[in-house]
């Protein structure tokens, strides 16, 4: 558990990233605002499409087409004239560095750097949040759906205000927003659920990274889509190691069925959220609108915010969650700080999504949730059995060739 120094120094600390991020990704934006102006006809950086960013932290926000910078591109692209020297093939997964702005190195240690440094942490303190007792009544922390309005409410506060640095995209269809958003804030609100009704949080974290399952249980039902037996073992490998490490506990209790539920709704809810995304990135083509990252940020965690506010408050949670809080303020200051990691690992996930492929991403999410699967057992007390760690190699094995086969495939296309 993090000493008291480290905890008394994490706001200065989320605030200090914050400012940073906001300074690097402003200084990016004007630069390539300067050399627009000298080259109008040029563009730099090949638009890609963006990956939804699930995670059992942060948000699942599917990003279409986004040069770099966040900025949309507005002039179109000239053919280079036969005397133009032609670029090389491109064997870089990160996008060319043609604005003298800051070195592709730097900017991947800021994004990743940032990702890790924010959802390691914020992993930790959701963790510390379900399994807080009360010293005057041993009590624990149950409002799941008044930790999500928090949560959103914070993630709100950061899109808006990057938003307004970067520019706000007109014409949002605002309605598959609020579907979307009330899909991923119930898929969040189910992953506390099952923490709060004792489910370890390993466990969970390894579930949710076999989200896959229902995906390609919906394509299969519904879409007739069909997949490869790679692509079987190792969701089979992820589903099953994560079952032999909830069985392979050696004390603190067993997981509870409610909580095994939750998670498992968790999950289905996460498919859902899969679905509507696609829709989300129709509705916008349809409408012709390119929204900016801050854009998503601020929309889809507005929906969450009201959606959460409304279970909360049919619950009864905004009571007895404020009750709690200032029966112990000790836990306030760990939503606090939870929430606001929420948000500015957020802003590193988009300003990373923005300056690097895919797959750097999908690489340091992916990375970072087997990370936080043991930091949680070697600083939180989980003591496993020898079944318990074959689990946790074997969902991690599966979830690095999941990564492996999409790094494969990434080369293939080029």
């Amino acid at each position: 558990v993090a000493s008291n120094t480290t905890e008394e120094r994490m706001p200065k600390y989320c605030l200090s990233v914050l400012f940073f991020l906001v300074v690097a990704t402003s200084a990016n934006r004007h630069t390539n605002n300067a050399v627009n102006k000298r080259s109008p006809n040029a563009t730099f950086g090949r638009p890609r499409r963006y990956l939804s960013t699930g995670d059992l932290s942060g948000t699942s926000t599917r990003l279409s087409f986004i040069n770099r910078g966040g900025q949309q591109a507005t002039t179109p692209r000239t053919p280079p004239s036969p005397t133009q020297t032609q670029p090389p093939p491109n064997t870089m997964t990160t996008k060319p560095d043609s604005s003298g702005g800051l070195p592709d190195t730097v900017k991947l240690l800021i994004g990743a750097g940032g990702i890790y440094a924010s959802f390691l942490y914020y992993g930790s303190l959701q963790e510390d949040v379900f399994r807080y007792t009360s010293p005057t009544d041993s009590a624990t922390f149950k409002a799941a759906w008044f930790l999500q309005v928090l949560e959103a409410l914070a993630n709100v506060i950061i899109g808006f205000v990057g938003m307004q640095l970067m520019g706000a995209t007109p014409n949002i269809p605002k309605q598959m927003f609020a579907i979307s958003g009330a899909s991923q804030v119930s898929a969040k609100a189910c992953t506390s659920l099952a923490l709060a009704n004792g489910l370890s949080f390993p466990v969970a974290t390894l579930a949710k990274s076999g989200k896959m399952a229902p995906v390609m249980a919906g394509s299969l039902l519904l879409g007739g889509a069909t997949y490869s037996f790679r692509e079987y073992l190792q969701v089979a490998a992820i589903i099953g190691g994560t079952a032999i490490v909830g069985l392979g506990k050696k004390k603190g209790g067993s997981n509870s069925l409610l909580g095994v539920l939750f998670i498992l709704g968790s999950l289905v809810l996460d498919g859902v959220t899969a679905g509507f995304q696609k829709r989300l990135k129709m509705a916008t083509a349809k409408a012709g609108v390119k929204p900016k990252p801050y854009d998503f940020m601020f929309w889809t965690n507005l929906f969450m915010m009201l959606t959460a506010l409304v279970f909360a408050g049919g619950l009864g949670e905004l009571t007895s969650g404020v009750s709690f809080c200032v029966a112990n303020p000790e836990i306030m200051s760990k939503i606090i700080k939870f929430a606001l990691c929420s948000a500015i690992g957020q802003s590193f996930i988009f300003y990373t999504i923005a300056n690097f492929d895919p797959l750097i991403l999908s690489t340091v999410t992916t990375t970072r949730k087997i990370f936080s699967v043991l930091l949680s057992i070697f600083l939180k007390g989980h003591s496993l059995s020898l079944m318990g760690w074959s689990g946790i190699a074997l969902a991690c094995a599966g979830i690095m060739s999941e990564l492996q086969a999409k790094a494969a495939g990434k080369a293939k296309a080029h």
